[in-house]
């Protein structure tokens, strides 16, 4: 319970166009051990992935429709990180002033990590053709050169099944500069799998590398051609990743779990109300109260849990998330009499981050990204269709 009315709400009216809706290896390409022979090369990732589905279907509890698979109902809580010491400060430092717009990927036939440099070259000239074309002239000026890098982003591997963390730069010159002038890069993008379910891993058919996360940031012309690039050179497919309701609660709850060792300076909710014209409501709660309430929650658990293994009281599961969010929005209730039940939480935010239902999402934090990437990963893998 609150002391005190100790948020901050601001209320506007929005219109609907504007509503938000919203391990150190050179190079580790992980190979299942379960060999399933591919008929055609042209054999798409959906029918290989019904192939195996059969073999894995019994130890991963799935039936072949996306209603049988769920977010997990309990996490470990976070754990502070010094991912500094194994990650390439510029790397670190990029993915971390960034906002990205999230993607699934399916797993990517026959990609390896070692071969980079001549995905570079083969990507760069797939977006000089599509430039041809007038595809991307609307990023820089009709003469500007594209210079495409992958990189290898090592350290942020949490299991030996999961693969490395692969970095996509796209740099070019901007208009009118001097013939001396550097390149600068126009658009970023990564590829992730970080503590990836090890049993849908382990099943995928040989030649398969699983990255299911996407992340994205520059014009979307080159989002598109990166895209294609990809779909057309490794059998594969995205899809938009919307960050769920449940999902930007559990968000919450876990970057607030972090905030004794890393001060989360506030908790932050946007939520869009059913009015005319629709209300944007900004809920922001200082960071103690947010502590104070949290701890509660989690106290009232270990008393009703009281005789548990010890490794369970490392876990936060899916009732003191609810719990805490429901107690967030009756206090809520209780100053400003509204009800936040009837709207939708489009973002959340703190001093480690925030997340946007849309698929928006920036890391502030690194102590804590891999907690983050974690949840985002299962995200991905959920999403992606049977």
């Amino acid at each position: 319970m609150f002391k005190s009315v100790s948020g901050f709400c601001l209320l506007r009216p929005i219109s609907t166009p504007d509503m938000e809706r919203h391990h150190n290896s050179v190079t580790k390409t992980p190979l299942n051990n379960i060999a399933v022979k591919r008929r055609s090369k042209s054999k798409s990732y959906r029918l290989s992935y019904r192939s195996c589905l059969g073999a894995a279907a019994s130890r991963l509890g799935l039936t072949p429709a996306l209603t049988a698979r769920r977010l997990n109902t309990s996490r470990r809580a976070p754990k502070s990180h010094n991912i500094t010491e194994k990650v390439n400060p510029e790397q670190l430092a990029l993915l971390m002033k960034t906002e990205w717009q999230l993607s699934y990927v399916t797993p990517l036939y026959r990609f390896r990590h070692t071969q980079l440099k001549s995905y570079s070259r083969q990507l760069s000239a797939f977006i000089a053709a599509g430039k041809q074309q007038g595809l991307a002239v609307e990023v820089e000026g009709p003469q500007a050169a594209f210079r495409v890098s992958f990189s290898l982003v090592q350290g942020m591997t949490e299991s030996d099944d999961d693969a490395e963390t692969v970095l996509i730069q796209i740099h070019s010159k901007p208009p009118f500069a001097g013939q001396d002038e550097p390149q600068k890069p126009v658009w970023s993008g990564w590829l992730t799998c970080v503590n990836g379910n090890p049993e849908y891993l382990r099943s995928l058919p040989k030649y398969f590398i699983c990255l299911p996360l996407f992340g994205s940031s520059g014009a979307e012309g080159l989002t598109t051609l990166v895209k294609s690039w990809f779909q057309q050179s490794f059998d594969c497919c995205f899809g938009p990743l919307e960050i769920s309701h449940t999902s930007l609660q559990w968000l919450m709850a876990l970057w607030t779990n972090c905030h004794m060792e890393s001060s989360i300076q506030h908790l932050k909710m946007i939520w869009t109300l059913p009015a005319v014209p629709p209300l944007q409501v900004t809920y922001t709660v200082n960071p103690e109260d947010a502590w104070e309430l949290w701890i509660s929650v989690r106290k009232a658990r270990e008393k009703r849990g009281r005789g548990e293994e010890a490794e369970e009281e490392n876990c936060i599961d899916i009732e003191e998330v609810t719990r805490f969010m429901q107690e967030l929005k009756s206090h809520f209730y209780r100053h400003f009499r509204l009800d936040l039940s009837a709207g939708s939480l489009n973002q959340v935010s703190t001093a480690l981050g925030s997340a946007k239902s849309s698929g928006r999402m920036k890391i502030s934090n690194s102590r804590y990204m891999i907690t983050t990437l974690t949840l985002l990963t299962e995200c991905a893998l959920l999403k992606m269709p049977i």
